[in-house]
């Protein structure tokens, strides 16, 4: 198989699995077509953004100064090797997160307008209605470049219905991402249906059947591509040799996570076409990981661009035992200025922190052209409220991870002015993934000092 003969679509195809490979310059159509006036070639940028739920102990989180970090906040030292990749960002404000009108129901509305900018209707009902989401809007428009459009991801369930925050419907506590203003997009939460999506062919049948042979001989779904793959790596050069086989690797580390994920009392479970529970790691760190490192290869594979990604539910009342806080969390966000509450939300949010200080180590590993894929990602994380327990929508804990493939201006704290709203930066992100997008939901303009 010469080089020349290879496209950007290619996958590796075995027994019913189909395989999308990592960015490599020796497959890259823009790259054999480069001039030696033009030799930089740059990987396609990706979004994700992160929501965690309750707010957040805003004295551990915000910087104390404005400009370059030199000094993280107690909460962000835990990014301390990130520190040149984040951006912290102060001042957003979520307005229809606020009740307008509509009183209690403030945990809900911080998730439903959160991607939105949308203020949700209040009803328990069928008749949801709140907005198109930025990860939505941006799939639309981009999804004719991968095989998925997007990924909503998650570590709790969605649900359909019922009552969960004042008379606000469960679908807005637990659905941060929506296709238009009554269809939101039920998030996965299981590592092994995760898995087959991102590298089954599309062929359910097929793979059921195939499925069933490789756990009888206990086969790795890779020993059915590797005739494929060894015949590629003949046609790339020796950086490309290595990245491949490197990314072979992990992908063959995930699926036996996932398979020693899935095994109770020695015994495997035999999965659902759609997330259960039970499907998923009782550990709540060693799930996180596994969807985490998916969400890696599945940037890592150009398999989709956009990604949305709950750590909890609004609203959660998780305990952390893995911390030391036996309490709920939720519980804990109505701390009423309880200093020992307020210290226990803290390891709460560390904790979190942590797990994306995993996710950003494992993109800034793996290289793509010049730099490295977190370089070419941005990556949102934050909350819909600020102090859980006034339950305010102002000055939001946002932060940015990644540059954006070089628009973004990393390592320093970035204040814009007070209440301004997060949808303004939601159309300079679109715009950095080249969206046309003057406006998006209740936006007033862009933030011109990303870069």
């Amino acid at each position: 198989m010469s080089s020349n003969m290879l496209s950007r679509r290619n996958v590796l195809t075995g027994l019913g699995t189909a395989l999308a490979l990592p960015w490599l310059e020796s497959i890259c159509p823009e790259a054999r077509a480069a001039k030696v006036d033009s030799p930089e070639i740059k990987p396609p940028v990706r979004m994700g953004f992160f929501y965690v739920p309750n707010g957040m102990h805003m004295p551990d989180w915000k910087p104390k100064s404005e400009g370059e970090l030199k000094e993280l906040s107690p909460t962000l030292s835990h990014l301390a090797k990130h520190r040149s990749e984040i951006l912290p960002i102060s001042g957003f404000e979520l307005r229809n997160g606020s009740a307008l009108g509509d009183g209690g129901g403030d945990h809900a509305r911080s998730v439903a307008s959160f991607l939105t900018g949308a203020h949700p209707r209040k009803t328990d009902g069928a008749d949801i209605r709140c907005g198109v989401s930025v990860d939505q809007f941006a799939a639309s428009r981009l999804s004719y470049l991968t095989r998925f459009p997007s990924l909503e991801l998650g570590l709790e369930p969605s649900a359909q219905s019922g009552n969960c925050d004042s008379g606000y419907s469960c679908v807005y506590s637990s659905n941060v991402s929506w296709r238009s203003e009554t269809n939101f997009m039920t998030k996965e939460i299981n590592p092994q249906a995760l898995f087959d999506r991102l590298f089954g062919n599309g062929n359910s049948k097929e793979q059921a059947e195939n499925q069933a042979i490789r756990n009888h001989r206990k086969k790795s779904v890779l020993d059915f591509v590797m005739d494929d793959a060894r015949r590629l790596q003949q046609s790339l050069g020796s950086v490309d040799k290595r990245k491949m086989e490197e990314y072979l690797d992990s992908v063959r580390d995930v699926e036996r996570r996932v398979a020693r994920s899935i095994k109770l009392e020695g015994k495997e479970i035999e999965m659902p076409d759609y997330a259960r529970p039970k499907g998923v790691p009782s550990d709540f760190e060693e799930h996180c990981r596994l969807m985490m490192d998916m969400l890696v290869l599945a940037f890592q594979t150009d398999s989709t661009r956009i990604a949305t990604f709950m750590l909890t539910n609004a609203g959660s009342n998780r305990a952390y035992s893995q911390v030391g806080v036996s309490d709920g969390h939720h519980d804990l966000s109505h701390h009423q200025n309880d200093e020992k509450k307020q210290q226990k939300i803290a390891k709460i949010n560390t904790f979190h922190v942590k797990q994306f200080d995993y996710l950003l180590t494992k993109m800034r590993e793996v290289k793509e052209g010049n730099g490295t894929l977190l370089d070419n990602c941005m990556l949102m994380y934050g909350s819909g409220l600020s102090d859980g327990n006034r339950h305010n929508h102002d000055d939001l804990p946002i932060l940015l991870a990644g540059r954006g493939g070089g628009a973004i201006k990393t390592g320093r704290h970035l204040k814009v002015e007070d209440k301004t709203p997060l949808c303004n930066l939601y159309v300079t992100m679109l715009e950095t993934m080249g969206i046309d997008a003057e406006r998006f939901s209740d936006s007033s303009g862009r933030v011109t000092n990303l870069g």
